[in-house]
Protein backbone atom coordinates (compact mmCIF):
# COMPACT_ATOMS: atom_id res chain seq x y z
CA UNK A 1 0.00 0.00 0.00
CA UNK A 2 3.08 2.46 1.03
CA UNK A 3 4.41 1.87 -2.74
CA UNK A 4 1.33 2.84 -4.40
CA UNK A 5 1.02 6.22 -2.10
CA UNK A 6 4.44 7.07 -2.59
CA UNK A 7 3.84 6.02 -6.55
CA UNK A 8 0.78 8.42 -6.28
CA UNK A 9 2.48 11.18 -4.90
CA UNK A 10 5.36 11.04 -7.41
CA UNK A 11 2.50 11.36 -10.04
CA UNK A 12 1.21 14.19 -8.16
CA UNK A 13 4.55 16.29 -7.64
CA UNK A 14 5.28 15.54 -11.28
CA UNK A 15 2.43 17.01 -12.22
CA UNK A 16 2.63 19.48 -10.44
CA UNK A 17 6.08 20.58 -10.87
CA UNK A 18 5.53 20.69 -14.39
CA UNK A 19 2.53 22.27 -14.69
CA UNK A 20 4.29 25.42 -12.47
CA UNK A 21 7.16 25.39 -14.87
CA UNK A 22 5.15 25.92 -18.18
CA UNK A 23 2.40 28.31 -16.95
CA UNK A 24 5.66 30.40 -15.19
CA UNK A 25 6.92 30.40 -18.75
CA UNK A 26 3.96 31.15 -20.38
CA UNK A 27 2.85 33.87 -18.08
CA UNK A 28 5.99 35.39 -17.67
CA UNK A 29 6.46 35.72 -21.85
CA UNK A 30 2.97 37.20 -21.89
CA UNK A 31 4.07 40.11 -18.59
CA UNK A 32 4.42 43.46 -20.18
CA UNK A 33 8.57 43.86 -21.32
CA UNK A 34 10.86 44.66 -18.75
CA UNK A 35 8.43 43.15 -15.77
CA UNK A 36 9.55 39.50 -13.69
CA UNK A 37 7.05 37.20 -12.54
CA UNK A 38 8.59 37.71 -8.95
CA UNK A 39 7.74 42.10 -9.69
CA UNK A 40 4.13 41.19 -10.71
CA UNK A 41 3.88 38.31 -7.81
CA UNK A 42 4.96 41.08 -5.70
CA UNK A 43 2.79 43.95 -6.97
CA UNK A 44 -0.30 41.29 -7.21
CA UNK A 45 -0.04 40.65 -3.28
CA UNK A 46 0.30 44.33 -2.38
CA UNK A 47 -2.65 45.45 -4.80
CA UNK A 48 -5.13 42.76 -2.48
CA UNK A 49 -3.68 43.53 0.88
CA UNK A 50 -4.93 45.74 3.34
CA UNK A 51 -2.42 46.92 4.79
CA UNK A 52 1.50 47.69 4.05
CA UNK A 53 4.05 44.81 4.23
CA UNK A 54 7.83 45.31 5.74
CA UNK A 55 10.37 43.32 3.64
CA UNK A 56 10.67 40.36 5.97
CA UNK A 57 6.73 39.78 5.82
CA UNK A 58 7.33 39.59 1.97
CA UNK A 59 9.93 37.20 1.96
CA UNK A 60 8.16 35.06 4.25
CA UNK A 61 4.91 34.89 2.07
CA UNK A 62 7.16 34.48 -1.21
CA UNK A 63 9.05 31.74 1.03
CA UNK A 64 12.13 33.51 -0.69
CA UNK A 65 15.39 35.15 1.20
CA UNK A 66 14.99 38.41 2.42
CA UNK A 67 17.74 39.71 0.44
CA UNK A 68 15.96 38.20 -2.58
CA UNK A 69 13.18 40.18 -1.73
CA UNK A 70 15.42 43.03 -0.72
CA UNK A 71 16.36 43.02 -4.60
CA UNK A 72 12.97 42.90 -6.24
CA UNK A 73 11.61 45.58 -3.44
CA UNK A 74 15.08 48.06 -4.97
CA UNK A 75 14.08 47.24 -8.77
CA UNK A 76 9.81 47.65 -8.14
CA UNK A 77 11.22 51.14 -6.20
CA UNK A 78 13.11 51.87 -8.68
CA UNK A 79 10.59 51.56 -11.84
CA UNK A 80 7.89 53.81 -9.02
CA UNK A 81 5.86 50.86 -8.77
CA UNK A 82 6.30 50.65 -4.66
CA UNK A 83 6.78 53.04 -1.69
CA UNK A 84 9.62 52.10 1.03
CA UNK A 85 8.89 54.09 4.19
CA UNK A 86 11.37 53.80 7.12
CA UNK A 87 9.17 52.44 10.34
CA UNK A 88 8.82 55.39 12.56
CA UNK A 89 8.38 53.39 15.59
CA UNK A 90 11.57 51.42 14.46
CA UNK A 91 14.03 53.17 12.35
CA UNK A 92 15.60 49.03 11.30
CA UNK A 93 12.26 48.18 10.30
CA UNK A 94 10.60 49.07 6.81
CA UNK A 95 6.92 49.43 5.30
CA UNK A 96 6.51 48.68 1.60
CA UNK A 97 2.97 49.81 -0.28
CA UNK A 98 2.10 49.91 -3.91
CA UNK A 99 2.16 53.00 -5.78
CA UNK A 100 -0.17 54.48 -7.97
CA UNK A 101 1.50 53.48 -10.96
CA UNK A 102 2.16 49.95 -9.47
CA UNK A 103 -1.14 49.38 -9.57
CA UNK A 104 -1.81 50.65 -12.88
CA UNK A 105 1.66 48.56 -13.90
CA UNK A 106 0.08 45.56 -11.81
CA UNK A 107 -3.45 46.12 -13.85
CA UNK A 108 -1.59 46.18 -17.16
CA UNK A 109 0.17 42.78 -16.35
CA UNK A 110 -2.61 41.73 -15.88
CA UNK A 111 -4.38 42.45 -19.20
CA UNK A 112 -1.72 40.49 -20.58
CA UNK A 113 -1.66 37.46 -18.74
CA UNK A 114 -5.88 37.03 -18.62
CA UNK A 115 -5.96 35.46 -22.30
CA UNK A 116 -3.10 33.11 -21.45
CA UNK A 117 -4.32 32.21 -18.28
CA UNK A 118 -8.34 32.06 -19.82
CA UNK A 119 -7.96 29.97 -22.51
CA UNK A 120 -6.05 27.47 -20.52
CA UNK A 121 -9.04 27.38 -17.78
CA UNK A 122 -11.57 26.91 -20.95
CA UNK A 123 -9.69 24.40 -22.66
CA UNK A 124 -10.05 22.70 -19.49
CA UNK A 125 -13.91 23.65 -18.56
CA UNK A 126 -14.66 26.04 -15.42
CA UNK A 127 -16.13 23.01 -13.63
CA UNK A 128 -12.86 20.69 -13.50
CA UNK A 129 -10.71 24.23 -13.03
CA UNK A 130 -13.46 24.95 -9.71
CA UNK A 131 -12.99 20.87 -8.68
CA UNK A 132 -8.80 21.00 -8.82
CA UNK A 133 -8.60 24.21 -6.42
CA UNK A 134 -9.75 22.28 -3.39
CA UNK A 135 -7.17 19.81 -3.84
CA UNK A 136 -4.01 22.12 -4.74
CA UNK A 137 -5.10 24.83 -1.86
CA UNK A 138 -5.01 22.21 0.41
CA UNK A 139 -1.60 20.89 -0.96
CA UNK A 140 -0.68 24.18 -0.97
CA UNK A 141 -1.29 25.30 2.79
CA UNK A 142 0.38 21.41 4.06
CA UNK A 143 3.15 22.21 2.22
CA UNK A 144 3.74 25.91 3.89
CA UNK A 145 3.34 24.86 8.02
CA UNK A 146 6.65 24.43 7.86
Amino acid sequence: MADQTDSLAVALFSEVFMADQLARSRVGRALPKGMELSHFSVLNHLANAADERSPAQLADTFHVTRGAMTNTLAKLEWAGHVHVRPDWDDARRKFVSISPAGRAARDAALAAIAPVIGDVVRAIGAEKVRAAIPVLREIRLRLGQD
